[in-house]
């Protein structure tokens, strides 16, 4: 039975795509997945979805340091040594990172859609 991909959450859509990397990014490399996730950002934007809005933001907060660099520097910022979002990583480094990135990308997604409580002051706290 073929999945229904239009009927997933982004994070079932995810999982599906992290599962199956070469279905959706030929060579399955991370600069393709990047390429593959900026163009899910901007497309779901242009047709009234979220994309990945705030998940730059989202990274800097948990990596718990800012700099300029963007989403996928932060990525790799996370997962390897700092210095590595310069340099060309290994094929051990990149898978790291690949399966780092869907972790991160699922931790992001499930906070987004996690109901915001509102306190007796009428404060909204996640």
């Amino acid at each position: 039975m073929a999945a229904d991909l239009a009927r997933m959450s982004e994070r079932e859509y995810f999982a599906f795509v992290a599962e199956r990397l070469g279905m959706f990014v030929a060579g399955s490399r991370l600069a393709g997945i990047e390429a593959f996730l900026d163009g899910y950002d901007q497309h779901a934007l242009r047709h009234g979805g979220p994309g990945l809005t705030g998940w730059r933001e989202w990274l800097v907060t948990r990596r718990g340091q800012e700099c300029g660099h963007g989403w996928a520097a932060q990525v790799r910022h996370i997962t390897l040594s700092e210095g590595s979002g310069q340099r060309e990583l290994t094929r051990e480094e990149e898978a790291r990172v690949v399966k780092v990135l869907f972790e991160l990308l699922d931790e992001f997604l499930t906070a987004r859609e996690a109901p915001v409580a509102h306190d007796s002051m009428g404060d909204v706290s996640p």
